[in-house]
């Protein structure tokens, strides 16, 4: 991976004097971040459980590991076949109670054309219709149980609680699940890299500060967004903001290098260095002339868009570089 990119400024506020028809850079150095190299791990931004809501055997399963859903879809469904009985149970004993409420509602009428006519007395006739209202009742209630076993029933779907990756499915198929076990886990809300840095450059980390990164030999950029206090294991954590994400593999390992802290360099234009017989050789002007002298050339650098190299050992601060 390159080293990022560095101001490169040929001027004498930047470092580097450059001569009036820019052939001569009179070198000093100049500053540039400190580089390290370390792998960041996709992470979702959040993981949710699509749980279980009733306890009963798996009956279908639709999704696997990698599936992309959304917020709502039936992802499973949980069968309980003792809710079933206890449907057809109350559905009797309803079919039981309508039989016993058309015959209470026979007698009260009965009842009341005798009380018109002074066959029967009115405390019959209120037995009855007491009989009758506890009856309806009674109804009432078993089709209130009904509707609260149909609804368990129901909650037998298990359903994705927000979009986003299926990341892992612990259950499988006809296997037995409680209310609130995991069915499946998901990743949702975008993803992130999470940076394990030693501690020692945790004084040295900036928020906000730019980051480079190698994702499968595809540079991308980011940012450094958050900071966590807390030190684990000689380690500090930080998240990196990064566009265009490649989330295929979501927990896998990302290159990436980010500041730590800044030193001096020389940097010279990419063009200034030539090589001969495997030697990098710069022109440099001396009192009588211009001479090649070899130089050992660092990574190389872009500034602007232009492309410079570090030069690590053969040139010092004073030398006058001449450029082609």
């Amino acid at each position: 991976m390159n080293v990022p990119s560095l101001a490169l400024t040929f001027a004498l506020s930047a470092g580097i004097c450059a001569a009036a028809d820019a052939a001569e850079i009179t070198i000093k150095p100049v500053t540039i971040p400190e580089m390290k190299a370390v792998y960041g791990q996709i992470q979702p931004r959040i993981s949710v459980a699509a749980r279980a809501r009733l306890s009963g055997t798996v009956a279908d399963l639709r999704v696997t590991e990698g599936d992309i859903v959304k917020a709502g879809d039936v992802i499973a469904e949980i069968k309980d076949d003792k809710l079933d009985f206890q449907i057809k149970a109350i559905d009797a004993q309803l079919l039981g109670l309508q039989a016993s409420l058309k015959d209470a509602r026979a007698e009260l009428d009965r009842a009341e054309r005798l009380v018109r006519s002074g066959a029967t007395s009115t405390q019959r006739f209120d037995q009855l219709r007491t009989q009758t209202d506890v009856i309806t009742n009674q109804i009432g209630t078993a089709e209130a149980q009904r509707s609260v076993i149909v609804q368990q029933s129901a909650e037998g779907a298990v359903i994705a609680p927000s979009d986003g990756r299926v990341v892992s499915v612990p259950a499988t198929k006809d296997a037995v699940a409680m209310a609130g076990e995991t069915i499946a886990e998901i990743a949702s809300g975008g993803f992130f890299l999470r940076l394990a840095v030693p501690e020692r450059h945790a004084q040295d980390l900036r928020q906000g500060s730019p980051i480079r990164i190698d994702a499968a030999g595809t540079p991308l950029t980011g940012t450094l967004a958050k900071i966590y206090p807390l030190i684990d294991g000689g380690r500090v954590t930080a998240d990196v903001e990064v566009e265009n994400l490649d989330t295929q593999f979501v927990g896998g390992r990302v290159l990436v290098e980010l500041p730590v802290g800044q030193r001096q360099a020389i940097l010279v234009p990419a063009d200034a260095i030539t090589t001969h017989a495997g030697v990098d050789f710069v022109t440099v002007k001396e009192t009588d002339g211009t001479v090649q002298r070899a130089v050992l050339a660092g990574e190389p650098v872009e500034s602007e868009g232009k492309p410079a190299v570090e030069i690590l050992s053969g040139l010092v601060e004073g030398d006058i570089l001449v450029t082609p």
